[in-house]
């Protein structure tokens, strides 16, 4: 379960478009942060994708990739041109492909590779996806297929993308949009695949959603927070603005990890079918000539900070990837340190981290606007690193050990951590 969200210029404070995007996926799957190179060779050479191997290009672009361990392919990411792509499950009636073949984690990596533009990277991915068709399992302990959803946007324009099997449907987005795990599109579509258009205005997501999949997911429940936090906020939108949408949890005032009535934009696991979580979060503000693209590389964005990375930056220190195995030397388990440790009484430690979580990052946006670039926007990059490191450090030493949780609550995240070698 994901949630994406972008807005064009005109809604926003600053005049950038602006992309935002939680991954949801189980526990235990951590996502890595890394930056992958340009590539050049022959073009056709074999490329191996997560399961199946295509033709690769003569050329391609660097690019900022958010991954689960196990997949070649990413849940969201960046490119050196300011395209920025981010993935959403889609549950149809029509049951999602088995047969291993793309994944929509690999249409994001090849789409940000391969295009230089929203539109490109669109034409891209609809031409892999009608080529090469999508299916596999996309779970980690659990199985998982489904379809996939795209939002797709550079600093001109952004588009949503929906598919089934190798049909799909796209609109231009007009000004702000989020996108859930629920077909939204509805009979106002730009543009369809031939296998969808069986009527005049074919009406996507009336025809395709799977309702009781999405009694579950809650997707159209989260879309419909999504939108409504973006249409209250504008036109004075800011990469702040993203980043609380994607740590909301509801308006359920009795919210916590272990009792919520929903599943919420910043997810959170716990016994049951709700089995997934926000490992990973994402803010880009996208100018011509300029992207800013603000990263956790951890989960729970409600008790993560935000980070910079900028193409033609010095990298910043990601670490090694993780895997599914506890490490503290990575980033992504490091922060599991603090984040498994506030779970008994995660209201308490949210509301006793949050507000320096949010004075750092006004700081670290203040620190990125007064240093354009060279040697100054490296330093800059690596203060703000280091200071979030140091503060999520901090909060794991304040937090007082607690029991408060449910036992059943408990006992589920003891399962998983046992699976991981996690410290008990």
């Amino acid at each position: 379960m994901c949630d994406t969200l972008v807005s064009l210029a005109p809604s926003t404070a600053r005049g950038a478009v602006l992309f935002a995007k939680n991954s949801d996926r189980e526990r235990n799957e951590a996502q890595g942060l890394e930056l992958s190179p340009a590539r050049a060779g022959p073009a056709g050479a074999p490329l191996r994708l997560t399961y199946v191997t295509i033709p690769d290009v003569a050329r391609t672009h660097a690019c900022l990739l958010s991954r689960p361990f196990w997949m070649w392919g990413a849940e969201m990411g960046a490119n050196d041109n300011g395209v920025v792509i981010g993935n959403e499950a889609l549950h149809a009636r029509t049951p999602a492909p088995r047969r291993r073949a793309l994944t929509g984690m690999d249409l994001v990596r090849l789409g940000l590779e391969r295009a230089a533009t929203a539109r490109e990277a669109l034409e891209v991915i609809v031409d892999l996806l009608e080529t090469h068709g999508q299916g596999g399992d996309c779970g980690h302990l659990g199985r998982f297929y489904y379809h996939n959803g795209f939002i797709i946007a550079d600093p001109a324009e952004a588009y949503v993308l929906e598919t089934v099997g190798r049909d799909w449907a796209w609109r231009r987005v007009r000004d702000r949009r989020a996108l859930s795990n629920a077909y939204s599109i509805g009979d106002d579509h730009d543009a369809l695949s031939p296998g969808l258009a069986r009527a005049e205005r074919y009406d996507v997501a009336a025809s395709l959603i799977d309702a009781a999949r999405d009694a579950v997911s809650f997707g159209r429940g989260r879309c419909a927070r999504g939108q409504a936090l973006l249409d209250r906020a504008a036109p004075a939108i800011t990469p702040a603005t993203m980043r609380a949408i994607l740590r909301d949890h509801g308006d359920d005032h009795g919210w916590s990890p272990a009792n919520t009535r929903h599943r919420t934009i910043c997810m959170h696991a716990s016994c049951g079918p709700r089995r997934s979580q926000s490992v990973a979060s994402m803010v880009s503000e996208l100018r011509p000539g300029r992207a800013v693209h603000w990263v956790t590389g951890t989960s729970a964005p409600c008790i993560s900070v935000f980070k910079p990375v900028v193409f033609g930056a010095a990298a910043p220190p990601f670490g090694p990837p993780p895997t599914d195995r506890a490490d503290t030397a990575s980033l992504w388990w490091r922060h599991e340190a603090l984040h498994r440790a506030a779970l008994p009484d995660f209201t308490a430690a949210l509301a006793a981290i949050a507000p320096e979580r949010d004075a750092l990052e006004a700081r670290f946006q203040a620190r990125l606007d007064a240093s354009p670039e060279g040697d100054a926007l490296d330093a800059a990059i690596a203060a703000c690193w280091t200071e979030a490191g140091a503060a999520e450090t901090r909060w794991r030493q304040m937090l007082v050990p607690s029991v408060r949780e449910p036992a059943r609550h408990r006992a589920s995240w003891a399962r998983l951590n046992h699976i991981a070698g996690f410290p008990a």
